[in-house]
């Protein structure tokens, strides 16, 4: 009896085929239903030329480019945990109160506690590990569903974080090195560096896997292809350096701001860590198995439970960051941190870059360009109207359109 698989075995390269042929195949998995992350890329150059036509000398100028990268990185780090979250078809609603609960810790420990500061990023850490541990045990071994934990865990945690900060409401953060990550920059040769050993860092991966699998018979896309995709990275990532290098402060004869942002070399050390977990790790790939099947995984012999248990750990983890990240650009910490609407920010972005709620589906990079998204809109919206509501609306609803073009496309993969 022979079986049939959906997806393309192994099989011995051809001739570079060229970009051609590689259009043809991207375009035959688009109507496969396999769109990626390609809504949230073009939806994020369309509001980027919106509001460029519409505020182009505010909005689209060196000094608002840093703020906005800035202001999303909260987001982004908290969606690349829930990214993990997600791709079990689970979800953590805890995650915002994480990161304040975490932030509470850090500036407890650096200010009331005399700390320093290894010691107190260790603790801040640790309290994320402790908190995923937690809410990965209560929904692998326990069984309960994720909503209800994580529900429960958003009300305790904000709780906790009200019994660390305690009466005084406001945790003052002086620490030259934590508000640095967040308001410093490198320097334009700084920036420059950064830029040749991401380009020659990407060039030189992807090129070495190409080859290796080429050498071993398997697919591998055209040199060509491989080309053309070093080349578009290096031109985008080029224009924002150059664009961050200009001086954007309102007094340059008494403050010189320009280069690019700490939190950008940040975004990508963490972009590079976890894309590699996820994508060329034996644990990576039980992920995946989970979200797509978990009966089919557990008879696999992938350890179910062990699994969620990590996943829950990695989101409280990287909560933990952006509550590094808060105490930063806020400059203190108090009882708001992570509440208001950035869980909802996080599990949008995560949403709009193209992982899908169904789990199975999605990639940490999905998270930085829905990020990216959320933050243009939470950026651009106040330049052009004052009405905190419509924000909230053009939010929303970009998050509907994103869950929506989610389940149309996945009933199209499977009518494939």
């Amino acid at each position: 009896m022979s079986t049939t698989t959906t997806d393309a075995p192994d099989r011995v390269q051809p001739e570079d085929e060229g970009l051609a042929q590689a259009f043809r195949d991207y375009v035959q998995r688009l109507r496969g239903g396999q769109l990626g992350s390609l809504p949230a890329a073009l939806g994020l150059i369309v509001l980027v030329l919106f509001f460029t036509a519409l505020q182009g000398s505010t909005f689209f100028s060196a000094f608002n480019l840093a703020n906005l990268l800035s202001q999303g990185a909260m987001i982004i780090v908290l969606a690349m945990g829930l990214v993990f979250v997600l791709l079990l078809g689970e979800i953590d609603l805890s995650a915002g109160y994480a990161a304040g609960t975490c932030a509470a810790v850090l500036g407890v420990g650096l200010t009331q506690k005399g700390w320093s500061l290894p010691l107190s990023l260790a603790a801040c850490i640790v309290t994320g590990v402790v908190i995923g541990v937690v809410i990965g045990l209560l929904v692998a071994r326990l069984g309960a569903p994720s909503f209800v934990v994580t529900l429960s865990m958003f009300l305790a945690l904000q709780g906790l974080m009200l019994l660390i900060i305690g009466s005084g409401g406001t945790i003052p953060i002086d620490d030259t090195t934590i508000l640095a990550i967040q308001n410093n920059n490198l320097s334009p040769l700084g920036g420059w560096i950064l830029f040749v050993i991401v380009i020659v860092g990407y060039a030189l991966v992807t090129g070495l896997r190409m080859q290796r699998r080429r050498a071993g018979g398997l697919t591998a896309e055209a040199p060509s292809v491989w080309l053309f995709k070093v080349v578009s990275i290096g031109v985008l990532y080029g224009l924002a350096t150059f664009f961050l290098n200009q001086e954007r402060s309102r007094n340059p004869e008494l403050t010189s701001i320009k280069g690019v942002p700490y939190i950008v070399p940040i975004i990508l050390v963490l972009l590079v860590v976890l894309s590699f977990i996820l994508g060329r790790t034996a644990f990576g790939r039980h992920v995946y198995a989970v979200g797509g099947n978990a009966e089919a995984a557990r008879r696999a012999g992938i350890s179910v439970r062990g699994v969620k248990i990590a996943c829950f750990i990695a989101c409280s983890t990287m909560a933990a960051v952006a509550g590094i990240l808060f105490a930063s650009r806020d400059n203190s910490i108090s009882p708001s941190t992570g509440g208001s609407t950035t869980l909802l920010y996080a599990v949008a972005a995560a949403v709009i870059g193209g992982t899908s709620l169904f789990g199975g589906v999605g990639k940490v990079s999905d998270a930085v360009i829905g990020g990216l998204v959320v933050a243009v809109i939470a950026n651009g919206l106040p330049l052009i109207t004052q009405e905190a509501g419509i924000q909230f609306i053009v939010t929303g609803g970009v998050l509907l359109v994103a869950a929506t073009v989610d389940a149309l496309s996945r009933k199209r993969a499977v009518a494939s």
